[in-house]
């Protein structure tokens, strides 16, 4: 067998025995060890919509970070600005899907000023870059703070948003023999269905479309591509448009699941930094496969290991690092 042959093996293997523990019933000493079948596929659950958020954070920071080499790191400040403009339109509207498409909208436009009048006149110093976005992320900080306050907000979701779904997952079996099923809140799973939306669309866009080859081709050879008639400034531009709205979008989606607080900003852009290393740099693949394993490492050790939980997250980094540099799905340069 080869070694591709081998590694699809175990994978099978591995997925086989997480549909077991997913949809078996557990014997009493599994329950014992595992807490119980509710906790841990709750965890499993918690740690898939966590990782479809973190994914369309980190969707937009590996399209200009990951593709474009634009080091960003006020990309966390525009997640919780989104998701403040995104609070602010549905509270004075009433309407949630206006406060999306607000929030995608208006981070798209500002993404588009910071590319024109800060990452065009800093092409190719990445020093430059990161203490630029630095410091656009403490006076964002500052001047979000100083309009929303320190308190902790909550977007409002729709009534057809609200509720649960009763899942063919049986957590207990009753005295009498009667199944107990779980159950999950709508909204998340809607989250995640959305991720895996919006990741099949950007990949179809990034290598099946016209306009994927231009930024493809745009990030290899930029004088090439400026010679054969293609506006680069203009591609560039759109792109970052588009990984700053989707900023913007997460962070009202996030802030509707979770919470809108100070220090999110940091917390995501965190989150989308390891994802995009561990996932590879410029991959909508890598950033999914990272984002996956953040979120469940992230989820099952707060339920099993909640003092070093966070721990998990970073030894899977290190992990990745020292395996493969370039990322799980990166090509090396």
């Amino acid at each position: 067998m080869t070694r591709r042959q081998v590694w699809g093996l175990v994978g099978l293997l591995a997925l086989a025995a997480v549909a077991w523990l997913v949809f078996a019933v557990w014997p009493a000493w599994l329950n014992a060890i595992l807490i119980s079948k509710k906790a841990f596929v709750s965890a499993i659950l918690n740690g898939l919509t966590l990782a479809g958020l973190y994914f369309l954070v980190a969707s937009g920071f590996t399209l200009i970070f990951g593709l474009m080499r634009n080091i960003n790191l006020a990309h966390g400040s525009l997640y919780l600005l989104g998701a403040y403009i995104g609070y602010e339109v549905t509270s004075r509207t009433g309407y949630w899907l206006l406060g999306v498409a607000a929030g995608f909208a208006v981070l798209a436009i500002i993404g588009v000023v910071m590319q024109v009048f800060v990452f065009r006149r800093l092409e190719g110093d990445d020093l430059r870059q990161t203490l630029v976005t630095i410091g656009i992320s403490i006076v964002a900080a500052d001047l979000m703070l100083a309009v929303w306050a320190g308190g902790t907000y909550q977007i409002a979701t729709p009534e057809w948003l609200d509720g649960a779904l009763i899942l063919p997952i049986i957590t207990a079996v009753r005295s009498n023999g009667a199944s107990v099923f779980l159950t999950y809140p709508l909204y998340r799973v809607v989250v995640l269905a959305a991720a895996i939306v919006i990741g099949v669309g950007l990949w179809l866009m990034l290598n099946k479309t016209r306009v994927g080859m231009m930024i493809r081709a745009g990030v290899d050879d930029r004088a090439m591509l400026s010679a054969s008639g293609v506006n680069v400034h203009a591609v560039f531009a759109i792109v970052f448009a588009v990984g700053a709205g989707l900023a913007g979008f997460a962070g009202v989606v996030g802030g509707s699941a979770l919470s809108v607080a100070p220090g999110e900003d940091v917390r995501y852009l965190l989150a989308s930094l390891v994802v995009v290393i561990v996932g590879g740099m410029g991959s909508i693949t890598g950033a999914a496969i990272g984002a996956l394993l953040i979120g469940l490492a992230e989820q099952i050790g707060l339920v099993y290991f909640p003092t070093y939980g966070v721990v998990l997250t970073f030894v899977i980094m290190v992990v990745t690092l020292a395996v493969r540099p370039q990322g799980i799905m990166g090509k090396a340069r």
